[in-house]
């Protein structure tokens, strides 16, 4: 009788182990998109549950590499999936040159239109192998060009887009933070920085080095008025925390930041300069949430809530967090979760009254 109960007891752990591998979902591979392998990352605790893929900012700012040190406990709820945009990350590496050189830059172009087709052949890619309807997008930052892109084009994809630090019209947008910072520079006292941004002058510039500088003094203001992320959020996960995973990040993200920016003596045309949501983004299909960091100057509430106000959506909703600027910290992070959550909470709802 006690060898029978054992042998049961052995068995149903056995069983039990073998569902969960079932049901878990772990895979990280290059795939075919756009006509290039771009590295994807695929994980959750069970891959019937929502997927959602994050669209990760900079451009060139990775997501990969932390290990689900921001989203890692969101595995239980939903399927993750991060993805190598062109030109960034492991996907640079893949398909870069040993030796990056200016020629390779202007003769490998980045346009937001073949970085959005990107986006939604990975997304037709995603729903075909998972067995899916829709997905949900999370786009931060540049992101968030992406993602309103998407999700404007192909509504039939997704199930929602959740913008955080939605950038509505880059252009203004820019003009807005100089004129902030350099408000803030000179109520602090801070002549390092007025005479900095006296000699930049305001935006746009012709040169991407001119961008970077106003970006780095933005950030400091940032910084100084929010609540930080933890500092264990950015350890590198142990398989990309070698030199040429860390080459492959640097070059991309200069690469990509250059394209983004632009710069006019090697004929490069600034990406986010034809980006204005506000003229051809204001009619979505799909339900939409924006997270606004309230410390945000780079893409400030008032430009977000004017383009919010203006959004005809099934469904939308403007979050704003306390204590949060341009970057994740973890009450961004807690917001969308909430938010998406929420979402999917009414949207069974719905479908139960009918």
């Amino acid at each position: 009788m006690k060898y029978t109960f054992l042998l049961i007891l052995f068995l149903s752990l056995i069983s039990g182990r073998l569902v969960a591998q079932t049901k878990s979902v772990n895979e990280e591979k290059f795939i075919s998109i756009g006509g290039i392998e771009q590295w994807v990352t695929i994980s959750g605790e069970d891959k019937t549950k929502p997927v959602i893929l994050f669209l990760h900012g900079g451009p060139g700012s990775t997501m990969s590499q932390y290990d689900d040190a921001i989203y890692g406990h969101w595995k239980k709820d939903f399927v993750l999936v991060y993805w190598d945009q062109r030109g960034a990350g492991r996907t640079f590496g893949r398909n870069a040159p040993a030796e990056v050189t200016e020629d390779y830059w202007i003769e490998n172009p980045l346009t937001v239109e073949q970085m959005t087709a990107d986006g939604i052949e990975l997304s037709e890619y995603l729903i075909k192998h998972l067995g899916k309807q829709k997905i949900i997008l999370i786009g931060t930052s540049w992101g968030s060009i992406l993602g309103a892109k998407m999700a404007l084009a192909r509504p039939d994809l997704f199930a929602a887009y959740i913008g955080h630090a939605q950038v509505v019209n880059f252009s203004e947008g820019m003009a807005h933070a100089y004129t902030s910072v350099s408000k803030m520079a000179q109520d602090a006292n801070d002549q390092e920085s007025v005479d900095k941004l006296k000699a930049l002058g305001p935006p746009p510039y012709e040169d991407a080095r001119k961008e970077g500088q106003l970006m780095r003094i933005i950030k400091k203001y940032e910084k100084q008025n929010s609540v930080p992320a933890p500092a264990s959020w950015w350890k590198l996960a142990s398989a990309y925390d070698n030199e040429k995973d860390a080459q492959d990040r640097y070059n991309g993200d200069d690469y990509s930041f250059l394209y983004f920016a632009g710069h006019k003596q090697m004929g490069i045309k600034a990406m986010g300069a034809g980006v204005n949501f506000m003229k051809d983004g204001l009619h979505y299909k799909i339900p939409v949430y924006f997270i606004q960091g309230e410390e945000d100057i780079l893409t400030p509430k008032e430009l977000t809530k004017a383009y919010f106000d203006k959004v005809r959506a099934p469904k939308k909703e403007f979050v704003l967090v306390p204590g949060a600027a341009h970057g994740h910290n973890q009450a961004v992070v807690d917001a969308q979760y909430k938010v998406v959550k929420e979402h999917l909470a009414s949207t069974k709802k719905a479908a139960n009254r009918k």
